[in-house]
């Protein structure tokens, strides 16, 4: 391939470098198009547009392929822990013994809300959504934090990702303690990353909470395999929102509320819904044969991806995953059954294999989370909680990037023309 692209355009031609990354399509450098040719790219939703250089996470969707710093997603939710991955995001490699030691500690220590923020959350309605709370309470980590929201200190910026990374559990589980009126818990010091999380969430003062470490574990799968997806929406809102030189805080609050979006963050919820709709097994061909047909506007949720177009490397750790807290939980709801046919049966069909519509990481985690005790409404809170990793990692990335500017999109301007001014009386 000729290392530059040459492009026609009345009355020139311009070339422009083909940038080459470590694995990837390779990229045309048009920064320099409008100035040259005075015209701009239209690519709606940025789907060719490469709007950054990164080192974090790689996606082949063709090849079913997600990587964190070369790390393929099935080892790091297999053999890793969310704190491991939550480093390696933060730091480049993987921790050796005794840095994942103090980065645990790191995290350990900031893992409590100023107690103020407890009066902010009574300000909200008891039927608020989740998101809502969460998007409110982590901009508002800003006017508590002070000493870590100068974004051209080093040494600020990461005890910022640590404070965000710690306490995003804590505003999460008293969201949802908030909403069924229980009283909120103090993280406890003494209990993992996720097993705090789970005691803090449904554990009550009057007695002790075990953590099941079958359900800690699935739980941390989860964590690790939402943990980043590169480019995606939130992702570029919190790039795009640091871009200006906001502080950290606003800028994930900014990814929360793009995450919230159906669309976005919102799918393993709908998976969880169809399921419902379905309610029997018995029904399930029925549904497949309206998923089939054009005229009808049913769509099976959680059946293929945007990106991958092929299996979805998370949803192999997630088959295995359901059934094991399914086993451990002992769980009989015919939801549960629906979703375990529905696979089998999609898997098998000639339809779905030729079109690729693979069950994805939202059928599986919406079923899981379902079976913990989650309500729906935690679903996409929870997605909040471990996409923070990313959300930081990719934040500092973006900070430490020489060739970083604030983010300004163009447009294709199908407005009037202009034209003057008519005073109301005689209009």
């Amino acid at each position: 391939m000729s290392d530059t692209a040459k492009l026609q355009v009345p009355g020139k031609e311009v070339e422009y470098p083909i940038l080459t990354g470590s694995v990837g399509p390779d990229v045309i450098d048009i920064r320099k198009l409008y100035a040259q040719t005075g015209t701009f790219t239209y690519d709606p939703g940025f789907t060719s547009t490469a709007s950054c250089e990164s080192g974090l996470t790689y996606i082949d969707g063709d090849e079913g392929v997600l990587l964190h710093r070369g790390y393929p997603i099935g080892q790091l939710a297999e053999q890793s822990s969310f704190m491991e991955v939550a480093y390696l995001m933060l730091n480049g490699e993987l921790p050796g013994q005794d840095e994942l030691a103090k980065f645990n500690t790191t995290i350990t220590r900031h893992t409590m809300l100023h107690e103020q923020l407890a009066t902010f959350y009574r300000g909200f309605r008891r039927d608020a959504h989740p998101m809502a709370v969460m998007c409110g309470v982590a901009g508002a980590l800003s006017a508590f934090y002070h000493d870590s929201t100068d974004i051209t200190d080093p040494k600020q910026r990461m005890i910022a990702s640590h404070r965000l990374i710690a306490k995003m559990p804590t505003i999460a589980a008293m969201a949802y303690k908030y909403s069924v009126g229980q009283p909120f818990l103090y993280p406890d010091n003494r209990l993992s990353y996720t097993g705090n999380f789970l005691r803090m969430t449904f554990g009550v003062p009057a007695e002790e909470y075990v953590v099941n470490p079958v359900v800690e574990k699935a739980l941390d799968r989860i964590f690790i395999l939402h943990a980043d997806h590169e480019q995606n929406a939130s992702t570029s809102t919190v790039r795009l929102a640091g871009s200006s030189g906001a502080n950290p805080f606003a800028c994930i609050a900014a990814g929360i509320a793009c995450l919230w979006g159906p669309a976005h963050g919102g799918a393993n919820e709908a998976a969880l819904n169809m399921l419902h709709e379905i309610g029997r097994p018995e029904r399930i061909p029925e549904f497949i044969a309206r998923a089939k047909d054009k005229n009808d506007p049913f769509r099976l949720m959680g059946f293929g991806h945007r990106v991958y177009k092929n299996y979805d490397p998370r949803a192999t750790v997630m088959q295995k995953t359901v059934r094991e807290v399914f086993k451990e939980l002992n769980v009989s709801d015919p939801v549960f059954d629906v979703a375990l046919q529905l696979e089998e049966m999609a898997l098998k069909d000639d339809y779905f294999v030729e079109k690729k519509l693979f069950p994805n990481v939202d059928f599986y985690s919406g079923v899981i989370l379902s079976a913990i005790g989650f309500p729906t409404t935690m679903f996409t809170a929870l997605f909040a909680l471990a996409r923070t990793v990313g959300w930081v990692a990719q934040w500092n990335e973006m900070i430490s990037d020489p060739e970083q500017k604030i983010g300004r999109p163009r447009q294709l301007y199908t407005g009037p023309t202009q034209r003057d001014y008519v005073p109301v009386d005689k209009r």
